[in-house]
């Protein structure tokens, strides 16, 4: 089977801002006028694939400690992990985001032990808000990759991914597993997903959703209830929402989710009984099953491509976190133009659909509305891509007097609406087990 390069987070701002909601005061930041040492490590515990491993917390140094400590608590430099459980006997999904903790530091409150299924097949994503993380410690245990075998560095990465998806893709064509369909928007037209041109940008390089709860000296919790309400004068932080390069899941389930009125998938959450949460793994499912025509995968051939993974346009190889893009045609694969031209069209058709909603709606920067946010990345992603601009039409501006909502996301996106008409969306055949293959996270 052939594989073939995807864009890895090449241009997504070095040193990130990290948008926090906090429940007390900010998250602990590197002192004013100090810049974070933007390349760090993080340390795999021993069996990563198991509850006890699971449960174990990851560390986080420095990979130049000449070039100054990483902290989990600065914005800079956080790191994220999220695991996503199937039960391969009665098709269950379910989630569990391991702990990171700073090299030397304890949890502020030990992680719960999860309760696994039997056989269980478990995968594992990080996301990274520097410039390159690097992972070390038990990689091979857990099966884990980067971007390519000659870029082990980068914002993302994940361990036993291919299993996973597998062995979901398995379930499904057995009836055991079955993904909730995607919905309909406010504007009528199928909820979004990762794949949506509406929603993407220059760089699909996804993140985890995973958010955890940090102290005021700096150690950090697995977000919980039970863990928000003991530690009440800490900080909740998550992946970045770097300026007009806000990655993809986050974007999604926490902005255009509910501004579209749609409900992200969510599955227990095997640290905090009760409560539900989304995952990456959820929304690329949700994505591989749905998406309609045209589906956004950033072209193979691309100068990102060249950037990020130090090869030339024509270049192909391992795709980002070991990935492979799903089978669709030439046009959404390979071919920079055609990808150019269905960001251009459909994306500006999506986004200038759903202005009613998006225009009073939050972003993740604040002060600025969600359509405004949405318009200028899909510009600025237009010209990361070296895209022809000549008669490329062009979202419009936000009226003058605009409101200028906050950029508090929804902390519990699962509010439902009354669309105003119903689609079905269009369905994606799933392919054999064999060959179903999910974006740049497989």
């Amino acid at each position: 089977m052939t594989r073939a390069s995807l864009t890895f987070g090449g241009i997504l701002a070095v040193g990130a801002s990290l948008l926090s909601v906090s429940f007390a005061d900010t998250v602990p930041v590197a002192p004013p006028g100090a810049r974070a040492n933007p390349n760090c490590t993080l340390a795999v515990p021993a069996d990563p694939l198991t509850a006890r491993g699971l449960a174990a917390p990851y560390t986080l140094t420095a990979t130049d400690p000449e070039k100054g400590p990483c902290r989990e608590s600065n914005s800079g430099q956080a790191a994220f992990v999220q695991a996503t459980v199937l039960d391969p006997a009665s098709g269950a999904v379910s989630v569990y985001n391991p702990l990171v903790v700073d090299k030397g530091s304890e949890p502020a409150v030990s992680p719960v032990v999860p309760a696994l299924p039997v056989d269980a097949v478990v995968g594992i994503w990080f996301s990274f808000n520097g410039a390159a993380l690097k992972l070390t410690g038990q990689t091979a245990a857990g099966k884990c990759i980067g971007p390519s075998p000659t870029q082990p560095r980068g914002q993302f990465a994940s361990c036993n991914a291919p299993a996973f998806f597998t062995a979901a893709a398995s379930a499904q064509h057995t009836g055991r597993l079955t993904v909730p369909r995607l919905g309909t928007a406010r504007d009528g037209e199928p909820c979004p997903t990762v794949r949506d041109t509406g929603l993407v940008g220059h760089d699909r390089s996804g993140n985890v959703t995973t958010e955890y709860v940090t102290t005021a000296d700096g150690r950090t919790a697995q977000k919980t209830a039970d863990n928000t309400g003991r530690l009440h004068s800490g900080s909740l932080i998550h992946a970045a929402v770097a300026p007009l390069a806000a990655r993809d899941n986050y974007l999604l389930v926490h902005f255009e989710d509910p501004a579209l009125g749609c409900t992200p998938w969510t599955v227990p959450d095997l640290a905090d009984p009760g409560n539900k949460v989304t995952a990456l793994a959820l929304d690329e499912l949700q994505a591989a099953n749905f998406q309609p025509s045209p589906i956004a995968l950033v072209p193979v051939k691309s100068p990102m491509g060249a950037e990020a993974n130090q090869q030339s346009p024509a270049t192909t190889g391992p795709s980002p976190a070991g990935g492979e893009p799903p089978t669709v045609g030439g046009a959404a694969k390979g071919d920079l133009k055609a990808y150019c031209m269905n960001l251009a069209t459909f994306g500006t058709q999506r986004i200038n659909l759903d202005k009613e909603f998006t225009v009073s709606a939050p972003s993740p920067q604040a002060g600025r509305s969600l359509f405004d946010f949405l318009t200028r990345r899909l510009a600025a992603s237009l010209t990361s891509l070296g895209c022809p601009q000549a008669g490329a039409p062009s979202p419009t501006t936000v009226p003058t007097g605009a409101p200028s909502p906050t950029a508090t996301p929804a902390t519990t996106p699962s509010r439902t609406t009354t669309p105003s008409r119903t689609t079905t969306p269009t369905t994606v055949p799933m392919p054999s087990p064999s060959t179903t293959v999910f974006g740049n996270h497989w």
